[in-house]
């Protein structure tokens, strides 16, 4: 193990916040990219830890995992550039690669939503199950819940979270998990013409209302769509429900893809705010007409093709400039 990673941990220590050190080569402190807990100071679930011959930051909140030169680089520029510059003269001047972490299956804990029916529960026949099929959604049936009366079981998990349920009435629950496989918030679809059609329900106010943190994968490009039945024809995708779709711990593997809604101006400006920032942007053909990801899995347009689509379509830089002029109509 190089003696000057462990220089160097301690040199920006003062910079980890509740650094401690925790056995021979194990280091724990407060996340540097997520901030880990806003709610209690106290959290501290990032690491440092070894690995063979080298030394790794992980975070077990956000899922971030790098190398202590990236760690230096994004934490102390000047003090990156004292390190390489040892490195190279102590000879060691291999690149460090970062090590695919292994991603273990999460254990789902559904206490939360108890009161609903799974939609692989449902008895043939239910009228909600038109949903299932009108979206084509069968592979993901087991992600949806079945609510009869939506605002009076979230009144059980919130109480007076609507002071009138007059109008009550039934919706498809979509849970969002963490990465523990905790539900942390909720989205309720409606089936007809109920206002809103999305009402999302955060149980934690600290989190971001983020879908598929439990499958995601920040080893490889993550693609970040608005809505959570998108991002479940897409491999390693999240959706950031209602919310803004920028997550700087993620600025060199995001592919941001947003509703194909040329007119939009709220969109065109979330987009143009992206590009300015060195974002990849996906920009929908202008053949290619449908509103999202769910609409052309209901065209009969395959999920692998659609993930050549998106990498056909994908810009940064001047290049999305350009084609986000070409695309948008306002």
């Amino acid at each position: 193990m190089s003696a000057l990673d462990i220089q160097y941990i301690h040199t920006i220590s003062h910079k980890l916040d509740r650094f401690k050190k925790k056995s021979q080569n194990l280091y724990n402190f407060r996340c540097v990219y997520c901030g880990d807990s806003q709610k209690k100071q106290t959290k501290a679930r990032a690491y440092i830890y070894r690995v063979k011959n080298d030394m790794f930051y992980k975070c077990h909140n956000c899922g971030k995992g790098t190398t202590i030169a990236k760690l230096l680089e994004y934490l102390d520029p000047t003090t990156y550039k004292q390190y390489i510059v040892e490195k190279y003269k102590s000879g060691n001047t291999a690149s460090v690669k970062q090590p695919d972490f292994e991603f273990k299956p999460v254990k789902f804990d559904d206490k939360k939503l108890k009161g609903l029916i799974k939609f692989t529960d449902l008895p043939e026949g239910h009228p909600a199950l038109g949903f299932i099929t009108k979206r084509k959604l069968d592979e993901h049936k087991d992600k949806f819940y079945f609510c009869h009366k939506f605002m009076t079981w979230v009144n059980t998990l919130i109480p007076n979270k609507f002071p009138t349920i007059k109008n009550d009435h039934p919706r498809v629950v979509i849970p969002f998990y963490d990465i523990k496989g905790n539900v942390f918030a909720f989205q309720g679809r409606a089936f007809g013409i109920e206002e809103p059609k999305y009402i999302t329900i955060k149980l934690e106010e600290n989190k971001r209302r983020i879908y598929g943190l439990d499958r995601m994968n920040m080893n490889e490009q993550v693609k970040i769509v608005e809505g959570p039945i998108d991002s479940m024809f897409l491999k390693n995708a999240i959706a950031v429900a209602g919310s803004d779709l920028e997550m700087k711990q993620l600025k060199n593997k995001a592919v941001y893809i947003f509703d194909n809604e040329p007119r939009s101006i709220e969109i065109i400006k979330k987009m143009q705010k992206l590009i300015e920032k060195n974002y990849q942007v996906f920009i929908w053909p202008k053949n290619i007409k449908v509103k999202d990801i769910n609409d052309l899995i209901c065209e009969n347009i395959s999920a692998p093709e659609i993930e050549k689509i998106i990498s056909s379509n994908t810009f940064s830089k001047l290049s999305a400039q350009q084609q986000l002029n070409n695309w948008k109509e306002v």
